[in-house]
């Protein structure tokens, strides 16, 4: 893809109407990518809690370990925190960083911070370093910082910074704070900063609304089956995206929260309800989680193997979007007997565009990069214009203001109206001078007898490396498969079965450690023929 899509702002919608007539595409267009209009019981995540805090008060809210705490005690520790906030000075609008590991006093801090009007910025400070927590409270302008008195050591020392220990301040008693409530968020109001994981630069604060989050979290299929009685497993780094999925998604509709200690499985198994990318999914017996009714992946492509495995025995669901959207903005209810893995069409009040590189609509098949419109779309980088303008455009569309995100993500969509994920731009690489789409690559490898799960990557101009799980694959049988199917300069100069692949602290495959790997075994074998010459 090239600057030239960034020109879409140009476009208008009598244009984009007019080209996909002439094409016999417009009904198609709007059927397919327009996610249906739905009205939502909340316009904030707040009023949506404290509804569940008023309607299920003896409920249980949270449970982890041993500990659990209903919803009235939930409201009285948010409460609590809230007022304590506002006599420290935070005000609807301001940014509350929370450093802290995944814990009930976690859990109150979210909802402290966000019934004060301001947004939290989620971390996980056993895993964020130091020097990161700083720069992210800084980019924020956070002037206080929640923490867990047991990760004091681990803070950064800013100037003007109050540092409160949340666990310290629930179990003190309970002081008389005279503080003006200031109502419930408004719907743009930001409620929570989540940073990306910096991968391929400097972290950037995505500004997360109300309205974005009870887009997803208050509508059908978002709310995944949560409801009263029923367990939701909190699996995932706070700091990730689907973390507020899992959380705040159960106490807007009344459900527990089961929070994890360190046995990612043991909490799978005691869950209705399990949000987790493929990467964590794959480490979890579906055969022990017999209570599951709801499971569903994002964060990267899931290999069909995992999703009919899944599939058989609950309701499955294969989503797909970038943070900037909300979480995930496309959702499919996988069945065994689909083809393809699709991610779906997208959830309510949202609506994906498939453009080619001159901006406009592409046909059924045809391959273009995913731009996402609609109610999911954040409100932009913190402190950051210049990104913000180049990622986020004016929605020709939609209209009436509305603004949509350059997803960089690759798709098209089937005869059937579904939209098939094709991999990133960015993972489009040119070998010995052909383009080739990685995530193709390793779906063909996936196919080979035995595969679970496949990851190709560029080791160098003229190779590439797939890895592939389980340890027992064969890997002349999986290069034949990729052989067989794809043009030559596809086929891996190397397949290095390995028993599992390494994850991330959010839970996604670790691509830079594999590629250190894969230049490695491509330089001893580089050495051994050397040798034998």
């Amino acid at each position: 893809m090239n600057d030239r899509s960034l020109g879409l702002a140009e476009y208008r919608l009598a244009e984009a109407e007019a080209l996909l007539c002439e094409a016999g595409q417009l009904e198609a267009f709007h059927e397919w990518g327009w996610g249906k209009i739905e009205a939502l019981p909340f316009d904030n995540v707040v009023a949506a809690i404290d509804h569940q805090i008023e309607h299920q008060a003896e409920a249980v809210a949270l449970r982890h370990l041993d500990e659990t705490v209903s919803y009235r005690q939930l409201g009285v520790w948010a409460d609590r925190l809230a007022a304590h906030l506002r006599q420290l000075g935070v005000k609807p609008g301001d940014r509350v960083g929370l450093f802290v590991r995944r814990s009930i006093p976690m859990v109150a801090g979210m909802l402290g911070v966000i019934k004060t009007g301001a947004a939290y910025i989620p971390q996980d400070i056993t895993i964020t370093p130091t020097a990161l927590l700083g720069h992210m409270a800084q980019v924020a302008n956070a002037n206080v910082v929640l923490y867990l008195s047991e990760y004091q050591h681990l803070l950064p020392v800013l100037p003007g910074v109050v540092y409160l220990a949340i666990d310290q301040f629930l179990q003190a008693p309970p002081a008389e704070i005279a503080h003006a409530n200031p109502g419930y968020p408004a719907p743009d109001d930001c409620c929570m900063v989540l940073f990306t994981s910096g991968t391929t630069g400097t972290p950037n604060g995505v500004q997360v609304t109300h309205r974005n989050l009870c887009n997803i979290l208050l509508t059908e299929p978002g709310r995944l089956g949560m409801q009263p009685g029923r367990v939701v497993s909190q699996l995932l780094n706070i700091a990730f995206d689907m973390a507020a999925w899992e959380t705040l998604g159960a106490l807007c509709h009344g459900a527990t929260l089961l929070i994890r200690h360190r046995d990612i499985a043991e909490a799978a198994e005691q869950a209705d309800v399990i949000i987790a990318t493929p990467s964590i999914l794959a480490g979890i017996d579906p055969a022990r989680c017999k209570q599951a009714k709801f499971v569903a992946v994002a964060g990267e492509p899931c290999p069909k193997p995992l999703a009919d495995q899944w599939a058989a025995q609950c309701s499955f669901y294969n989503c797909c979007g970038p943070t900037e959207t909300t979480i995930v903005n496309t959702m499919q209810l996988h069945a065994p007997s689909l083809p393809v893995m699709s991610i779906g069409r997208p959830t309510p009040n949202n609506t994906v565009y498939v453009l080619n590189e001159s901006g406009q609509p592409c046909q059924p098949g045809e391959v273009g990069e995913m731009w996402a419109g609609g109610d999911g779309i954040t409100a932009g980088y913190l402190a950051n214009p210049t990104l913000t303008r180049e990622r986020y455009r004016p929605d020709p569309f939609l209209g009436g203001g509305r603004m949509m995100f350059r997803t960089r993500d690759l798709g098209r969509w089937t005869d059937g109206g579904l939209l098939e994920h094709m991999g990133r731009v960015d993972d489009q690489v040119k070998v010995r001078g052909f383009r080739v789409e990685l995530d193709a690559v390793s779906a063909m490898l996936e196919k080979a007898p035995g595969c679970a799960r496949a990851v190709t990557l560029k080791a160098s101009d003229r190779d590439l490396v797939a890895f592939v799980t389980p340890l027992g694959v064969d890997p002349q049988a999986a290069l034949q498969q990729v052989a067989a199917a794809l043009p030559y300069y596809c086929v891996p100069t190397l397949v290095i079965p390995v028993a599992s692949l390494p994850v991330t602290p959010r839970g996604k495959i670790d691509k830079r450690q594999l590629l250190t790997l894969a230049q490695a075994e491509l330089a001893a074998l580089s050495g051994n023929s050397g040798e034998e010459a």
